[in-house]
């Protein structure tokens, strides 16, 4: 058995092609379209399944498939047993424990790897039940705001209403991102499982998950596994013969940034423009359609299965301070090594980017890292030693977000960075709220004033009050968050204005 990867970052490195190749030179072998494992500066990485397990061989290229590698045997590419990459074997993989084994649209391999187990678990409990476990998890939510997971479903469950919903918010978005693609991709029905678990917990019947429509391979793949869980009966109006019911759908998105907050998301899902509502009603209160409804994203409704599996003490052990469970990290930007690493919660930012990343591809010396989005703080090296934290990251005025890390070396200049921030938050804004649509145009003209070398004082100081103003005044994080990397580029990085000024 040979694995191919059939991943998005796989397939434009060229793992369709080694496919072909693979089948070209041996028309008997049989070929197996795994998920990639992550290690994405060593795709496409191809496995062979030999007596020892499986030996990997990669960055792949077209002319380098042997009969020796089909047989698992000495190559220049050959890394060995895979697990024992030191990349991989220093993770701690619960939510992304099965990407790059299995078929991703193979019910049989998600069974015989633990799938399911959770849902059937939660089919013997009540619905209180199920919530509890997962807020005896201390599951916070993996996209901004990091709110109990738990604390939203209790919500939900004690709202009344006839029809609830579970949406879950696929639409990613942030730089350097990719977690989310990697479970539709490599581990579909996870999700799947994770959004009944949901619907039983709380008692909603239907569900929505709202894609990112620059994700196509998500899109086909997601549906594919859908289908297959409607056939299977695992989906629908009895689940394994359980007397529940739970309907699924994907709806693409509509192309926005701001969709992926979570009230403009549903607004789009209805049909409308994607504005941010305002807060109050919560949408757990008064969601979809005006229903009680529960909105996660990709990574927390995926980590469900294993707690009920396992169950709340299996999760809570892991992790740090008051964040639990671990954390999908995505390493990208200058770095020698990206990829995903799934790990607890404490490890510090320098750990992440120079025993995991190795450093920047560019070989030079690392100046900062961008954690959170492109609305996550800039971090100088005084910081690094930060551990991956909610509170420890707040306390630096900066946030974990989506997981996302970022790596520039001492090339970057950070008031060019600073002035894409405000200029991204004009171009995605949805406009509903001043501070955020004005602000940031606004913000994008100062920058451009103090580099120029005009009133440099008097404009940095008009900066941070037009920073206070979007920070305290915006109706969503859009326009509250942008002062984050824009102060930090100010306090962290000040040379880089007074350089933009002299060189004018």
């Amino acid at each position: 058995m040979i694995y191919v990867p059939c991943d998005t970052t796989a397939i434009s490195l060229g793992a369709n092609q080694i496919a072909d190749e693979i089948r070209a030179l041996d028309p008997e072998v049989t070929i197996k379209r795994n998920g990639t494992r992550g290690l994405f500066w060593l795709e496409p990485l191809i496995e062979v399944d030999t007596p020892q397990g499986r030996i990997a061989y990669g960055p792949l290229e077209l002319g380098e498939v042997t009969p020796e590698l089909l047989a698992g045997g000495a190559h220049p590419k050959r890394l060995g047993d895979i697990e024992s990459h030191p990349y991989l074997a220093k993770q701690n993989r619960l939510t992304f424990a099965r990407i790059g084994k299995i078929d991703p649209l193979s019910l049989a391999d998600y069974r015989e790897t633990g799938g399911f187990d959770g849902l059937i678990n939660a089919i013997n409990k009540t619905p209180q039940g199920i919530v509890s476990d997962v807020k005896n998890s201390g599951l916070r939510g993996r996209g901004g705001a990091a709110f109990p997971t738990g604390i939203k479903w209790q919500t939900v469950l004690d709202a009344p209403g006839t029809q609830k919903y579970i949406v879950c918010n696929a639409d990613e978005g942030d730089s350097g991102t990719f977690a989310d693609r990697l479970v539709m991709e490599c581990d579909p029905y996870q999700l799947i499982e994770g959004m009944i678990i949901a619907g039983l917990a709380v008692g909603a019947n239907q569900g929505y998950i709202y894609l990112r429509r620059e994700y196509p391979l998500a899109d086909r793949i997601l549906r594919a596994a859908i289908e297959n869980c409607y056939t299977d009966g695992w989906l629908g109006a009895d689940i394994q013969g359980s007397g529940q019911a739970f309907d699924l759908e994907v709806r693409l998105g509509a192309d926005a940034y701001i969709c992926g907050e979570e009230t403009s998301l549903l607004e789009s899902l209805e049909g409308k423009r994607g504005l941010v509502r305002s807060k109050p009603p919560l949408p757990a209160l008064k969601g979809l359609f005006g229903q009680p409804t529960v909105v996660n994203n990709v990574l927390s409704l995926s980590a469900v299965p294993f707690i009920l599996a396992q169950g709340p003490d299996a999760y809570q052990q892991c992790g740090f301070g008051r964040s639990r469970g671990t954390l999908p990290i995505q390493l990208a930007g200058n770095i020698a090594q990206g990829g995903l690493i799934e790990i607890d919660f404490g490890i510090s930012l320098r750990e992440i980017v120079e025993d995991f990343g190795g450093g920047t591809a560019s070989g030079r010396p690392m100046r900062a890292i961008q954690a959170g989005g492109p609305l996550g703080a800039y971090l100088a090296e005084h910081d690094w030693d930060t551990p991956m934290d909610y509170e420890a990251f707040a306390e630096k005025n900066a946030v974990l977000g989506h997981g996302g890390v970022v790596v520039f070396d001492d090339q970057v200049n950070m008031a060019e960075q600073a002035r894409f921030s405000m200029e991204f938050c004009a171009a995605e804004s949805c406009g509903k709220c001043t501070p955020c649509r004005i602000g940031s145009t606004r913000g994008v003209e100062v920058i451009d004033r103090i580099c120029a070398g005009e009133n440099p004082q008097q404009n940095t100081d008009l900066l941070h009050d037009l920073c206070d103003t979007m920070e305290l005044g915006s109706l969503c994080a859009m326009g509250g968050m942008t002062p984050f990397p824009v102060r930090s580029a100010l306090v962290h990085f000040p040379d880089d204005f007074a350089a933009a000024e002299a060189e004018q």
